[in-house]
């Protein structure tokens, strides 16, 4: 017997495959226990579990199928050629969610910091290109200190080569990304790139430049975790959709969000069971919203009136809260809910809020998961900032986003929908299948206290008692053109129905649209406001 890398291997002479067997059991136990049990300790140490033991969170027991784990990477220089571990700090391969097929890549923070370099990002890129071929869900578990120096150009490129497949891979199999770990520089726009990003505060960070580079550069002292922590990314920059205490809870809402989602674009969402009646009536809805257009409520209570159970799963729920954005089912089928936060900002739409919705618009139709709007908004929010920052064009967002969208659209108008927001919240005119509306609504170009003042400004300045005459044309205007039928007589919405009655009208409605088809006119891509 000889020894290669402290492994036992079998002799020329020796006969039959029990040798070779036993050296390959031998090589692939030390290739899964990674370098050395310190390393280990020191990952644990940091409150992070290992490569291997979080894709066993996350897959189903026992289906995990590896992929190229005795790769090794060829460069020499800089001490590389002394150090060359199995999987080059990225573990790879295919298993299942629920019973449905997943691929996988996770860094192995444990092997060159999980450094990216040639080989390592060909793993990656075959492990990409095989769930673009397979037409199932990609989950990158991503806890690498960037490029691998000692490379360099070399580890660039295969950067280069992610987001290529990123993009070719977008719309058509969902990607979700998990931050675990850094994640600076170059390397930040691949998870920027992909459907989902899931974050762990304390232990994940995502920056181009970190707290050194701004000091340098700004002046200005700021901790990894304040300049690109979880909770910074989840509340202020919306890059983060989900952000989570530990690991095993951040994998475990993975796992969910997979059960929600199609393998690919061609394929409809898991549809099952559900002991939730179809017909059921919720009498809570009629107290639930008040009638008083001012008074503020939480429209979380009214979605879980109206889904499976009570149970959704709100995508970027800390950010741009005045709209709410969530995945639920109804009569288990999937649906994404886009719906105005009255306790927000009274439901406004702004620039933040604009485009979360377009791109969870977006993400929906590409997924073809039916939308269900629900509207109380009493428009756009006015000011210097809004304009300056450009709302038109981020406005404008999640107008083409409604206006593309060929899955099942339904939109249900709970109380206040006003002017131009009223239309981008997928009004009937911008191709909404089926509108309804509760006998609350006020539909209008604007509140009639403003419309009053632009309408009867002359008969209000000119009359002995303004205010009276004010208060009496406004009562008018409301009773003229914003009572609860003006829409439905004119066709704008398809009917007006009993709150506790919503339910069942939207899951009837659901069940109509299953089989629709839209097609839209040849092009090669759109060109959407930026």
């Amino acid at each position: 017997m000889t020894v290669v890398d402290n492994i036992p291997r079998a002799s020329a002479e020796a006969t039959g495959a029990h040798g070779p067997v036993a050296e390959l059991h031998a090589v692939r136990a030390r290739a899964a226990a990674g370098p050395s049990e310190r390393a280990t300790e020191a990952q644990h140490a940091k409150g992070k579990l290992t490569a291997r033991e979080r894709i066993e969170l996350l897959l189903d027991p026992g289906s995990f199928n590896e992929v190229e784990q005795l790769r090794r990477h060829r460069a020499t220089g800089f001490g590389l050629e002394a150090k060359k571990p199995y999987t080059d700090g990225v573990i790879t391969g295919w298993g299942t969610v629920e019973g449905r097929t997943v691929f996988v890549y996770a860094h192995d923070f444990r092997i060159f910091g999980g450094a990216l370099g040639e080989a390592h990002a060909t793993k990656i890129h075959k492990i990409m290109d095989m769930a673009i071929s397979a037409g199932a869900p990609l989950v990158s578990l991503n806890d690498g200190a960037g490029a691998r120096i000692q490379e360099g150009v070399s580890a660039l490129a295969g950067y280069g080569g992610i987001f290529q497949r990123n993009t070719r891979a977008s719309g058509v199999i969902p990607q979700i990304s998990v931050m675990l770990g850094p994640c600076a520089g170059g390397a930040a726009y691949s998870p920027a790139l992909t459907d989902f990003v899931f974050m762990v505060r304390d232990t994940s960070q995502m920056f181009i430049t970190g707290p050194d580079v701004v000091k340098a550069v700004t002046g200005e002292e700021i901790t990894q975790n304040g300049l690109g922590g979880a909770d910074v990314h989840a509340e202020t920059s919306g890059v983060a959709h989900f952000a989570y205490d530990d690991e095993e809870t951040c994998i475990a809402e993975v796992r969910y969000l997979l059960s929600m989602l199609p393998q690919n674009n061609r394929s409809c969402p898991p549809r099952v069971a559900s002991d939730d009646r179809a017909d059921r009536r919720s009498e809570v809805l009629l107290d639930l919203v008040p009638t008083d257009g001012n008074r503020p409520y939480d429209m979380h209570q009214v979605i879980e009136e109206l889904v499976d159970d009570g149970d959704c799963l709100e995508i970027h729920e800390r950010w741009a809260r005045n709209i709410i954005c969530a995945l639920a089912r109804m009569d288990g089928q999937v649906v994404g809910i886009v719906a105005n936060q009255p306790q927000s900002l009274a439901g406004v739409l702004d620039i933040e809020a604009s485009e979360k919705a377009a791109r969870f618009v977006q993400m929906c139709d590409a997924f073809n998961i039916p939308i269900i709007t629900l509207l109380d908004v009493p428009g756009f929010l006015p000011g210097v900032d809004q304009e300056h920052g450009g709302i038109i064009r981020h406005g404008a967002k999640l107008l083409y986003a409604y206006c593309n969208a060929t899955v099942p659209r339904i939109s249900l108008i709970l109380r206040k929908a006003y002017g131009g927001a009223y239309i981008v919240m997928d009004s009937q005119s911008i191709g909404a299948d089926l509108t309804y509306a509760w006998p609350t609504n006020e539909i209008a170009v604007m509140g009639a206290e403003g419309a009053a003042n632009v309408i009867f400004r002359r008969q209000i300045a000119e009359a002995e008692d303004p205010e009276a005459m004010r208060t009496r044309m406004v009562k008018e205007y409301k009773a003229e053109l914003m009572h609860p039928y003006y829409a439905a007589e004119r066709g704008l919405v398809d009917d007006v129905i009993d709150p506790a009655d919503t339910r069942q009208v939207l899951i009837a409605s659901l069940a109509m649209l299953r089989t629709k088809h839209a097609d839209l006119p040849f092009r090669k891509h759109g060109n959407p406001p930026q």
